[in-house]
């Protein structure tokens, strides 16, 4: 039965072991397989040492076939597998799909079950670790870039089309393949996990390789101690992505707007953005260039140095300015704002460009009439600024020989109560 599954020797004895008891020895079973379907000559390939601790290898490789509970039909999963460069001890995790954020938590996974970090990863030439080849300087994907940073490793893109730089992760996915997984359906993928733990820690591990001739276990001892530690906290995961900065000088993030400094108009810049924060950053060093707190839908989040002087005032600013222009010009601003609120906003910007064209004196006593009549308006200020000098500036006493107004008030009043009957 596991002969016409295509399993090969190994996985058919272990599980004659697991299920039936079987006493036999492996080689028995290898014998009498190699009768029926002939031998076959393995290919070389290159072996190469490494430290302790210095050297892991990823890749990914197809999984078993595992029913996905949203459609009630078998999926084929993706098989992580990372690998130590010395000790040959192999972390494998199965996922329905892949993504970059994926692939790094898929690390994190395997660094703490392995209890540390080697110092190199090694891995091809797959999107979700590096986003342009080059042997010389790949353009690494920045997460995956900055979650090893965060483990206190580096990564090292292969060569393209160059397996057997990573010959031994190969060798993993190759033997995962064929041995436990060839064959094999499951009802969930936390049951696809669980058997493969079982056959890890049960014959991965306590197997004698064929190179170092030891035991997988020993020799991941050895090296355990050589690892790296763990960070006290895990990695903060964020998104990324470019975007151009419009003519306000903010770039748009999940429909709101963050600052970017002065002269970057037009150009595009990478964004970092979690739920805490934004980071604009700079499109050749990937130095910090701002960053800010999340701001809501359709707001901005600007800092004071980086805005345009174009950039409209608040009100309360604006109505400093304006007692900053004249006492008068700003009690009508303030008479406006009170009485108008928000539509008067412009109106006080109207009444300081009066003040700016005609000069603030005159438009001080300008001011001054229309509130000893009790007119808060800017059109009565600017009106009255374009008739000119022609008419009166206001209807107070302006020359010595002319009474107090009040005293012909009092005079008229005294007069008319005297002809009353």
């Amino acid at each position: 039965m596991g002969l016409s599954k295509g399993r090969n020797a190994k996985g058919i004895w272990q599980d004659l072991v697991d299920s039936s008891g079987f006493a036999g020895g492996y080689q028995s079973v290898k014998r009498f397989l190699r009768g029926l379907r002939g031998q076959s000559s393995p290919e070389a390939c290159a072996v190469i040492e490494t430290a302790p601790g210095e050297e892991a290898q990823v890749d990914y490789g197809s999984g078993p076939m595992v029913r996905d509970s949203g459609s009630g039909k078998y999926r084929r999963t993706r098989l992580f597998v990372l690998t130590l460069g010395y000790s040959r001890k192999a972390v494998r995790l199965l996922t329905f799909r892949s993504s970059s954020q994926i692939w790094a938590e898929l690390h994190e996974k395997a660094f703490r079950r392995l209890g540390g970090v080697t110092r190199v990863v090694v891995l091809d030439n797959l999107k979700e670790g590096v986003l342009k080849p080059d042997i010389y300087d790949p353009t690494l994907n920045p997460l995956y870039r900055d979650v090893l940073a965060h483990y206190g490793s580096v990564a090292l893109a292969c060569r393209v089309r160059d397996p057997d730089r990573k010959g031994k992760v190969e060798s993993g996915v190759g033997h995962a393949q064929k041995t436990p997984l060839k064959g094999q359906r499951f009802e969930t993928i936390e049951a696809a996990q669980a058997y493969l733990d079982h056959w890890e820690a049960r014959w991965a591990d306590t197997r004698i390789h064929g190179t170092t001739k030891r035991q997988v276990a020993a020799m991941f001892a050895e090296e355990k101690p050589a690892l790296l530690p763990l960070p006290v906290e895990p990695f903060r995961y964020y998104q990324y992505g470019k975007r151009t900065v419009n003519l306000d000088g903010c770039v748009e993030v999940d429909a709101a707007y963050y600052g970017a400094p002065p002269g970057w108009i037009g150009r595009v810049v990478p964004v970092q953005w979690d739920v805490r924060h934004v980071r604009l950053l700079h499109p050749q060093t990937g130095a910090l260039l701002r960053e800010h707190l999340v701001q809501v839908r359709g707001k901005h989040r600007i800092k004071d140095e980086d805005r345009p002087q174009q950039t409209p005032p608040g009100t309360q600013h604006l109505l400093l300015r304006a007692d900053r222009t004249g006492a008068q010009v700003g009690a009508l601003c303030r008479a406006m704002h009170a009485e108008q609120g928000q539509m008067a906003v412009r109106r006080i910007q109207g009444v300081l460009a009066l003040a700016k064209k005609h000069g603030p004196a005159v438009v001080e006593e300008a001011c001054a009439v229309a509130l000893e009549i009790g007119v808060s308006n800017y059109r009565f200020v600017r009106r009255y600024l374009e008739r000119g000098p022609q008419l009166p500036l206001s209807l107070r006493q302006v020359d010595p020989l002319i009474r107090d107004l009040t005293e012909y008030r009092d005079f008229i009043q005294s007069k008319t109560q005297e002809s009353e009957p």
